[in-house]
């Protein structure tokens, strides 16, 4: 609170106080301008909740109700003292109403209590009203009745608000939104609060009864779960019902859901219900459908490749339908079961569908397994690098056969990389190994039909060849072997000519270098010249 008056010369000091109901004053707060000195009175309910600033502004938190008062500023001259009033309102919104009390629904042709609107705590007090489907509602003899209560709490001066409403129901209020509002005064305005809305059941008697089919489809098919339902238009609606099925003279008592399972072909009739007493009595028509397929052999077929397997897939249904194919989810013509093969493996599907009746098919599997011994395939390269060359094998066999490859020349089992599949059981993985000697290098296949075994000779020397399968590349090593060996004779007979020796030395350099190229590497060659002139010595 500013003082309100502006800060005179020579001033003493300022006060502030507040006037009580009988006009009694009660100082609060000083501030000595000579001095520089601020003190405040022992006032026990301001004690702590004061501050008054150098331009005599007082600050008061925490504010309460009880500070609703009238406080004056004085400013204290050697000659004079001036005096300016304000006048401190306070304002405490409510909370937000809330309807208590609510019934779980409300009978059509009688006064039902609604509830009560409560909002508490608020200064000064407000009014509440109550409304239907945003509108206002009003007192009306015997349709509708509002009281209200107001209560001021003798401690905190705060005001509590309660209204209660009492409204008499019809089948329109079935849905309707009730709530109430409070509006209350702030500084700045009327402001208003709602409270949430709140809707109740609305309790009225049965006029009609109905029957209903509740299936898995629009159509039924043989075999559903259907259920059958009789509804009372009435709410609470019956709970207990009267069903006759048909050829059924006699009422069967049941609850307001019939449940029919696995309905069969012959099920199909006018299905009827009724109240307890037999009336309001009312009627469907169920018909069910059918479809049948049959396939021969089916579930899971194990066969050896090369085998013929006979199969039929045959439908019977309420109408005409055609039978398709599927493989692994793929459509297919009709399939063929001879010779088969390691691709025939799959799962086929035969199916059929009564297009007419919603969700109506039928679907029988064959799960096809074709086996077979393993087939083991061994190739060769050599890597660029030229001291490493790879071990290639193929496999192919059902069950998946487990492949085992040793070296002979110490009888240890090689590392492979990860079998790859290549489709059709067939299995692809690489052995790279840097032979110090020629080696052989064999290779096991084996499942639980049998099992195959393969060689392949691996050469030290490096002489870059095609990829063949089962080491016939080591014949085209040996047939180096022999021109080598010529060449190296050449240039022994080339030693005793002489000077024709240094030409012919230089023709012969010339020609093992074209040999090496087609054969394999220099140094590959020269070890292989040097084996050749140890052994003619």
């Amino acid at each position: 609170m500013p003082c309100g008056q502006t800060i005179v010369d020579r001033l003493l000091f300022g006060k502030w106080k507040y006037e009580k109901a009988d006009g009694t004053p009660v100082f609060v707060a000083a501030r000595s301008a000579v001095k520089n000195k601020t003190s405040y009175e022992d006032v026990p309910e301001y004690n702590g909740r004061l501050n008054l600033s150098e331009n005599y502004t007082l600050f008061i938190s925490d504010a309460k109700i009880s500070d609703e008062k009238r406080f004056v500023c004085m400013l204290v001259t050697e000659e004079n003292v001036f005096e300016e009033p304000t006048v401190v309102k306070v304002f405490k919104p409510p909370s937000t109403p809330v309807i208590i009390n609510q019934p779980t629904f409300m009978e059509t042709g009688k006064l039902n209590k609604v509830g009560e609107c409560v909002a508490m705590e608020s200064y000064p007090d407000g009014n509440i009203t109550w409304y239907r489907n945003g509108k206002i509602l009003e007192p009306v003899d015997e349709v509708i009745s509002i009281e209200y209560i107001k209560a001021r709490n003798s401690t905190s001066g705060l005001h509590n608000m309660q209204s209660s409403l009492q409204y008499m129901a019809t089948k329109d209020d079935i849905d309707a939104e009730f709530s109430c509002k409070v509006t209350y005064s702030m500084p700045n305005g009327q402001i208003s609060s709602e409270s949430d809305l709140a809707v109740f059941d609305i309790y009225y008697p049965t006029e009609k009864v109905t029957i209903q089919v509740h299936s898995p489809r629009k159509t039924i098919k043989e075999g559903d779960n259907i259920t059958l339902k009789c509804i009372g238009n009435g709410n609470p609606p019956p709970q207990q019902f009267l069903y006759y099925p048909p050829g059924q003279v006699e009422g069967i008592t049941g609850s307001s859901t019939y449940p029919i399972t696995d309905i069969q072909r012959n099920a199909s009739g006018d299905y009827k219900c009724s109240l307890l007493n037999k009336n309001m009595i009312a009627s469907t028509t169920v018909t069910v459908h059918y479809l049948d397929l049959f396939l021969t052999p089916s579930g899971e077929i194990t066969k050896e490749i090369g085998d013929t397997l006979s199969v039929t897939c045959r439908a019977s249904a309420s109408k005409d339908v055609s039978v398709t194919w599927m493989k692994d989810h793929k459509t297919l013509l009709q399939p063929s079961f001879k010779n088969l093969q390691y691709h025939d493996s799959g799962l086929y599907e035969c199916e059929t569908v009564l297009s007419e009746v919603d969700g109506l098919r039928r679907k029988e599997t064959l799960n096809l397994i074709v086996e077979g011994n393993p087939r083991l395939k061994l190739s060769k390269k050599v890597n660029s690098d030229g001291k490493r060359k790879t071990i290639i094998y193929e496999v192919e066999g059902f069950p998946r056969p487990e492949v085992q490859c040793t070296s002979m020349s110490n009888g240890l089992f090689l590392n492979k990389t990860d079998e790859r599949p290549l489709g059709n059981a067939k299995y692809s993985a690489e052995i790279i190994i840097s032979p110090e000697e020629n080696v052989t290098i064999v290779c096991t296949a084996e499942n639980r039909l049998g099992r195959e075994i393969r060689s392949l000779n691996v050469s030290a020397i490096y002489i870059p060849d095609r990829d063949e399968p089962n080491g016939k590349s080591e014949d085209n090593n040996d047939n180096a072997k022999l021109i080598i060996g010529i060449v190296v004779g050449l240039l022994l007979a080339a030693l005793v000519a002489g000077l024709a020796y240094w030409i012919y030395m230089k023709k012969s350099s010339s020609a093992s270098k074209h040999v090496g190229k087609e054969l394999g590497n220099t140094e590959e060659n020269k070890k292989l010249e040097e084996n050749n002139h140890k052994s003619e010595a």
